[in-house]
């Protein structure tokens, strides 16, 4: 078996702090827009099954037990201590925690005692931007309580990111460069206009301006390219707008200064990011984004990524949300994968076992520990 240290998980959301009842659970298992199929659930994927298989046996239950069963007994054992066991039973050591999830989710800090691992923030930027707007009165005061946001979130924050369902790589297709100060206060008076009605933060020329602000902080950026967090009447719309290949200017454009790129490439975009990642040096790939609702196919999926990007720019994340099980499966399916992988090389003859374990300690912690110094904080 191969050994890898404590696991960091270096993209997840905070999980729910309420009970739920098994529709209500099952809902939360994939993204969709509208209820399974008749006479199924969504316990009938493969995210459901790996639950089956992951988790039962950390609340002291058989794996594959019934759907029905598990739910029983993690309300038995309630909220607090299911998800207290989940937590700790997936290796995970330190949580990168995007905070831009809606709904009554614990924070990082609540994730860090429930783990009893380390646990830092990423700043969701058009959230930022948002609660800017909401605060500033004028298009003057906005733009300068913005710069002064990113600088403030930049001083705790361990990286920026970027909701799932915004646009930015369809605003950075054709425009990569960062907008003139004109352009840029005209978008914001018009955004502002909207904004005063609910609108939420769309406007591409306002998207360039707040990620390049976040560029020049020189915190690391995660970027989402692909449909694998968003729901279903998202990714169907329009699902090129997640290509990865839409931010190939912009990863150009940022090349020498600085700034550390990490892109979440949903399936299928996972091969391309880790070709981005292979062809630029400030370009990291996320395997989270990937394998989070393979289950059962997530070794073949790695490999895919492993053929395609160096291991030093490859970093592992459960991408959990809301449900603790979701952090666990995430965990224990990639170390799974990455032992069958990396194993399977070793017993062919083709790799030594140092060097597998070498490489993965490095994408299990070593590669988002350097990209996020986290062992410069304390």
């Amino acid at each position: 078996m191969i050994e890898t240290p404590p696991l960091v998980d270096q993209y997840c959301h905070g999980v729910l702090r309420t009970e739920l009842g098994l529709a209500t659970f099952e809902a939360q298992l994939i993204p969709a827009a509208g209820p399974p199929a008749a006479g199924t659930t969504f316990f009938d994927t493969q995210t459901g099954f790996a639950v089956r298989r992951w988790c039962p046996p950390l609340l002291g239950l058989e794996p594959h037990c019934a759907p029905a069963r598990y739910l029983a007994r993690r309300r038995e054992l309630g909220v607090v201590e299911s998800g207290r066991r989940l937590l700790r039973g997936s290796g995970i050591a330190a949580y990168l925690v995007d905070t831009g999830e809606p709904g009554d989710l614990a924070g990082p800090k609540e994730l860090a005692l429930a783990g009893d691992a380390e646990a830092h923030e990423l700043v969701r930027l058009e959230l930022l931007a948002e609660q800017v707007a909401d605060t500033s009165g004028t298009v003057a005061a906005f733009l300068a309580n913005l710069a002064g946001a990113v600088h403030h979130a930049a001083a705790g924050a361990v990286a920026f990111s970027c909701g799932a369902d915004a646009e930015y790589p369809a605003a950075l297709a054709f425009a990569p460069e960062p907008p003139g100060p004109g352009e840029v206060r005209g978008a914001a008076g018009r955004w502002l206009a909207r904004r005063a009605k609910g609108a939420a933060l769309r406007d591409p020329v306002l998207l360039r301006h707040l990620l390049w602000s976040a560029v020049a902080s020189g915190l690391p950026i995660q970027l989402h390219t692909g449909a694998g967090e968003t729901g279903a009447e998202d990714a169907g719309a329009r699902p090129e707008r997640g290509d990865p290949a839409l931010l190939t200017d912009f990863v150009r454009a940022t090349e020498g200064l600085g700034t550390q790129l990490v892109l979440l490439g949903g399936y299928p975009y996972h091969r391309h990011a880790a070709r981005l990642a292979a062809a630029f040096p400030h370009v990291h790939a996320d395997l989270g984004q990937a394998l989070s609702h393979t289950g059962a196919r997530a070794a073949g999926v790695l490999a895919e990524l492993l053929e395609l990007a160096p291991f030093g720019k490859l970093m592992f994340s459960s991408g959990g949300r809301r449900l603790p099980e979701l952090h666990a499966v995430g965990a224990l399916a990639f170390r799974e994968a990455l032992g069958r992988v990396l194993g399977g090389w070793v017993t062919d003859g083709a790799w030594s076992w140092r060097d597998a374990e070498r490489v993965a300690a490095m994408i299990a912690a070593g590669n988002a520990r350097r990209v996020y110094r986290l062992d410069e904080r304390g």
